[in-house]
């Protein structure tokens, strides 16, 4: 049975943890600088934020697990609503039947969004993760905004699945025809 749970949440976290950056690269204070311009700015969040999007990820749900830290069941039941996302949303593949009915994933996020609502007002700390989700939401903006994407470039080509129709290679299979028809 553990090994079942084990390998099952290996599965399930393994999409999710492959789009995490190395923290030294996120954390790197010789890129961070004052952006130009306004359009500089939101350039600079935009792709932070599309490059860092799971390690903004985790550290939200740090910093909201931190703000709830003295409500044990409600953190407890988040938890397992959090387990609930990943099986029932994030990493399912093959569509999902209730009573011999598909359900949509449409359904399936309306669904997980009520009910974490729902244990958030029944725990009573509505107010704290108003309050962390706003925190956090700051610190992810501050760090977008001051944190240069020049070196971002290059490495979302080399990990690009499109890498080879992205690079300057001239090799033969760019050559165009020779001869006549």
């Amino acid at each position: 049975m553990s090994q079942f749970v084990s390998s099952f949440f290996k599965e399930t976290t393994k999409p999710l943890t492959s789009g995490r950056r190395p923290w030294s690269v996120f954390l790197d204070l010789t890129l961070l600088n004052i952006p130009f311009s306004i359009h500089d700015t939101t350039t600079r969040i935009t792709q932070n934020v599309l490059h860092f999007s799971v390690n903004y990820s985790i550290i939200l749900l740090i910093i909201l697990s931190l703000s709830i830290l003295n409500h044990p069941l409600v953190l407890i039941a988040l938890f397992i609503t959090l387990i609930a996302w990943l099986s029932l949303y994030f990493s399912r593949e093959e569509p999902l039947w209730f009573l011999g009915y598909q359900v949509s994933d449409w359904m399936v996020l309306v669904v997980l969004f009520v009910v974490d609502f729902l244990v958030v007002i029944w725990g009573g700390v509505f107010q704290n993760v108003v309050v962390g989700g706003g925190i956090a939401v700051v610190l992810m903006l501050l760090h977008a905004a001051l944190r240069s994407t020049d070196d971002l470039v290059a490495d979302d080509i080399e990990t690009s699945p499109y890498a080879n129709l992205l690079s300057d290679d001239d090799g033969d299979y760019n050559a165009p025809p020779t001869g006549g028809l």
